[in-house]
């Protein structure tokens, strides 16, 4: 008579949806999230075409020019789907008329869309919001940045933390309301050359209050 075998039961697969805040009495979740790539080049003289060349193959997305550079554009493009980047945007990048740019990699960055657990609308803030921000025609003006949260707040209480999440979280919000800059924030965990943890996107009518909000938020 065989034996019955004690099996051990392996680690349960970790839940890495977003999550969201209660809606119509259920928790919201989410597998959908938005990927944003910014790729910024030298070289260009006229971004008319370059302009027209995105338009023509109807890649999601915003061309810039660099306000530091005469010659410098970035091109910003996102989709929930990464493969996006490869089977749409790369082919773009590679034509005749991005070939010839100077691509400059200490600008790339590339990031997705994540819940802090309490939104009370998870779609909206994961893939609608973004994608309203940054398209805006009104808002011409962008700073994209790069952050890592330094070793001393991860040392912080989780109150402590969240008191200070809280303050920028309030910062943001005024400077919204008063239609001076809207942000987008990304993670970039293991997506970025330098390990940062997040890419930010401040977007507005005019320069000064993007530059005012990052001022603030470091006081």
């Amino acid at each position: 008579m065989a034996q019955p075998t004690e099996t051990r039961r392996g680690p349960e697969p970790p839940d890495i949806s977003e999550k969201g805040g209660m809606k119509n009495g259920q928790p919201q979740r989410s597998d959908a999230r938005l990927f944003m790539q910014f790729l910024a080049f030298g070289g260009c003289e006229n971004t008319q075409p370059l302009v027209d060349a995105v338009r023509n193959t109807d890649v999601a997305g915003v061309l810039y020019e660099d306000v530091n550079d005469p010659r410098g554009v970035a091109l910003l493009t996102l989709s929930e789907d990464p493969n996006f980047f490869l089977d749409r945007v790369r082919p773009v990048l590679n034509g005749p008329l991005f070939r010839p740019l100077v691509q400059k990699p200490e600008y790339t960055m590339l990031g997705r869309t994540y819940s802090l657990g309490y939104e009370p609308d998870l779609v909206d803030v994961l893939l609608q919001r973004p994608r309203r921000t940054v398209l805006n025609p009104d808002w011409k003006w962008a700073l994209w940045y790069p952050l890592r949260r330094s070793g001393k707040f991860a040392q912080l209480p989780a109150d402590e933390q969240r008191v200070i999440l809280a303050e920028h979280g309030a910062i943001g919000m005024s400077y919204g309301v008063a239609d001076f800059a809207h942000d987008i924030r990304l993670a970039c965990h293991g997506l970025d050359k330098d390990d940062n943890d997040f890419v930010v996107g401040l977007i507005g009518k005019d320069l000064y209050p993007l530059s005012s909000i990052v001022q603030t938020m470091r006081k």
